[in-house]
């Protein structure tokens, strides 16, 4: 793998930056010394984060707007140096059962999830190609490690980006990029906020923020934490389908004639 980039080489790049997750990796980087550009819908938000944080840009934008996308990643190439480091976090997530689903809201997940990071990849490659350096971090999760109750747009959306990573890392290599991928378990954030379930091992998004810039610094692909829960996860995925769905079913009251929510 390709080392690590460094904040001599550019800006970096966090999208999903009004919240949770994103708007802590983008106060950690810029405390580690990196300008960051800072990306989401709300102009509001990204503004105050600004004001509170020296060393972040505001850059609104709704990445599902391929144009709109387009033009800030030309911008920032243009204007800040170019973009040396991107962690792509926009996603969301919605709970849905084979009872409620709706083949438009599967589309907005997939679409945000999943084919904005692709436009996301697709708006960075000619900078990194023409100057062969750049560190892309994709964030997926570990509900995208096997099928769960509850997930089945989220969880669809985060298995491809998954297996998107893996793929992209084959290309990466061969180009002198790097590529890693961060899965990770249940983190306190407005969107797990919306649970009404236990979500075990759950840590908080500045912890989170702190593992992944650690991660960030190493030569390892995939970036997952917290490790128990991660273990147990990578445990049961590879059970054969029989005792998988006896097992998860059970844990979670999915089983038939059961309401797993």
């Amino acid at each position: 793998m390709s080392m690590a980039v460094r904040p001599a080489d550019g800006i970096a790049w966090v999208t999903g930056a009004s919240t949770g997750i994103g708007r802590e990796v983008a106060v950690a980087l810029a405390r580690a010394g990196w300008r960051v550009a800072a990306t989401a819908r709300s102009a509001e938000t990204l503004a105050e984060l600004a004001r509170a944080q020296p060393g972040i840009v505001a850059v609104p934008v709704d990445i599902t707007d391929r144009a709109a996308l387009r033009a800030v990643v030309d911008r920032l190439e243009r204007e800040e140096g170019g973009i040396a480091l991107a962690i792509l976090n926009a996603g969301t997530y919605v709970r849905d059962r084979a009872e409620d689903l709706d083949e438009a809201a599967f589309a907005r997940t997939i679409d945000l999830n999943l084919m904005a990071t692709v436009a996301c990849v697709a708006a960075l490659m000619p900078g990194w190609l023409a100057r062969r350096r750049g560190q892309l971090a994709i964030v997926s999760s570990v509900a995208g490690y096997r099928g769960l109750p509850g997930a089945l747009s989220y969880g669809a959306s985060k298995a491809a980006l998954i297996n998107f990573s893996e793929s992209l890392r084959f290309d990466f290599d061969r180009l002198g990029l790097k590529v890693q991928v961060i899965n990770p378990g249940f983190v306190r954030t407005p969107l797990t906020d919306k649970n009404d379930f236990p979500m075990p091992f759950i840590i908080e998004a500045d912890d989170a923020a702190r593992r992944i810039l650690q991660g960030l610094a190493r030569d390892r692909f995939e970036i997952a934490f917290p490790g128990r829960f991660v273990q147990i996860l990578k445990r049961l995925r590879c059970l054969p389908y029989g005792l998988y769905f006896a097992l998860v079913g059970r844990q979670t009251g999915a089983r038939r004639g059961q309401d797993p929510s």
